[in-house]
C-alpha cells in the first residue's frame, strides 16, 4: 500500500463586510471526468509550492483563483487547522491545511488567474451568512464551518489556531 501524498495547504476565510464568506463550489472529481454537481463549498485556496511560505501560498492563491491581490501582513491567523486525506484524480491525498482570515473584502471574483486544472471545474462561487451555511443541506470544508464561523466572526482573532474537521 502507497503512502498518500502529503500537501501542506493554504486557504483563506474571506470575509465580506457584512461577514459573509466567500466560498467556492468543489464539482472535479478527476480531471478526464466532466465535471458535476457541486459536491462541497470551500475556502479559496491551495497547495505550497517549494519554497514557499503558507502565508505566501494563501497570498498567491487569493490571486489565482478569485483574482484578490493582498500582501502577507493583510491575512489574520493563521485561525484554524485542518488534516483531510482524500482521493483525487486516483491519488491519496494527505491536505494539511492552514487557514488564515481576511477581514472587509469587497471584491467580484475574477477567475482569470486560475490554472488550467481549476479552470476544467467551472467553479461556482457564493457569498454565505453563518446563518446560510447553518441552515444549509450543502456540504462544507472545514465540515464544521457552520460552528466555526460565529466565533471567527466576533472578532479579530488573537488565540492560536484551532483545529477543525
Amino acid at each position: 500500500m502507497s503512502r498518500p501524498w502529503v500537501r501542506p495547504t493554504a486557504r483563506v476565510v474571506v470575509l465580506d463586510p457584512a461577514g459573509r464568506v466567500l466560498l467556492l463550489g468543489a464539482r472535479l472529481t478527476d480531471p478526464a471526468v466532466p465535471p458535476g454537481d457541486v459536491l462541497f463549498w470551500y475556502t479559496p485556496g491551495g497547495g505550497v509550492e517549494d519554497g514557499e511560505s503558507v502565508r505566501a501560498a494563501a497570498v498567491r492563491e487569493l490571486a489565482e483563483e478569485i483574482g484578490l491581490v493582498v500582501g502577507t501582513a493583510d491575512l489574520e491567523g493563521p485561525v484554524w487547522l485542518r488534516r483531510h486525506v482524500g482521493v483525487f484524480a486516483g491519488v491519496d491525498i494527505d491536505s494539511r491545511e492552514t487557514f488564515f482570515a481576511l477581514r472587509d473584502v469587497v471584491h467580484e471574483v475574477d477567475p482569470a488567474g486560475r490554472t488550467e486544472l481549476e479552470l476544467l471545474g467551472e467553479e461556482p462561487h457564493r457569498w454565505w451568512s453563518a446563518a446560510e451555511v447553518a441552515a444549509s443541506g450543502e456540504a462544507f470544508a472545514p465540515g464544521d464551518l457552520a460552528d466555526r464561523l460565529p466565533e471567527l466572526l466576533a472578532g479579530r482573532w488573537t488565540g492560536p489556531p484551532r483545529i477543525v474537521t
